[in-house]
């Protein structure tokens, strides 16, 4: 429910304004409302990556402690994991999106893309600022990395588990399990650390634009 609600928010943080401006001659947006769709996009985003692990976490209980399960995983416990999630989310991009806000953008007022994304709004600053490059890359990285070890260290354990089960109507029912969320886990971060591991990489305009495509209408829509 927690992850429905927040596909639903991810979707409506950029795609209305993004076929706004497929239709629209005047293609503009206020400074102001510019960082507001990058905070709620990056935010949604990063509470993406916290859900997707702990929904990993609790495959992993399912298939490999399944009698510890019900005492593990309990209604509390399962409330205050949504609850660190969302938070965590909403707090971990501040200071990269704060940095970013305070670059001079006098000079150019363009960008080239359909969202306001870290990438295209540092290129457009009249000063080159490398410490946030820096700043942002680092963020990204331990982010994504972090949260894809911890989802991959999850799912090895439970492949192992699963090949130790004898039938093999046994190994369909559970890898049938983690079918759904392992797709989403292999597009959305596939996608998503080709753009922002490296936001400012030598990757074409034009590429990262379909990249971003992927992640934010067909993983939702999957």
């Amino acid at each position: 429910a927690n992850f429905s609600f927040l596909e639903m928010w991810y979707v409506t943080s950029c795609v209305p304004s993004m076929l706004v401006n497929f239709l629209s001659e005047t293609k503009t947006i206020s400074f102001s409302g510019c960082f507001l769709q990058f905070y709620f996009f990056f935010s949604t985003g990063s509470t993406e990556t916290f859900f997707l692990s702990a929904m990993a976490f609790d495959r992993y209980l399912a298939i490999c402690r399944p009698l510890h399960y019900p005492a593990v995983m309990t209604v509390q416990r399962c409330v205050r994991m949504g609850v660190c999630c969302w938070v965590c989310g909403f707090l971990y991009f501040l200071l990269p999106i704060y940095l970013i806000s305070q670059l001079p953008f006098y000079c150019l007022n363009k960008i080239d893309h359909f969202l306001c994304d870290p990438g295209p709004l540092i290129k457009i600053s009249c000063v080159p600022d490398l410490a946030t490059e820096i700043i942002c890359a680092i963020s990204n990285s331990v982010l994504f990395i972090s949260t894809l070890l911890f989802i991959t260290c999850s799912y090895i354990l439970v492949i192992r588990s699963v090949l130790r089960v004898p039938s093999a109507e046994g190994q369909r029912k559970a890898f049938s399990t983690c079918g759904s969320h392992l797709a989403v886990v292999s597009l959305f971060y596939g996608s998503t650390m080709i753009v922002y591991v490296n936001p400012t990489a030598s990757n074409s305009t034009e590429i990262q634009k379909y990249v971003t495509l992927t992640y934010i209408v067909l993983t939702p829509l999957f």
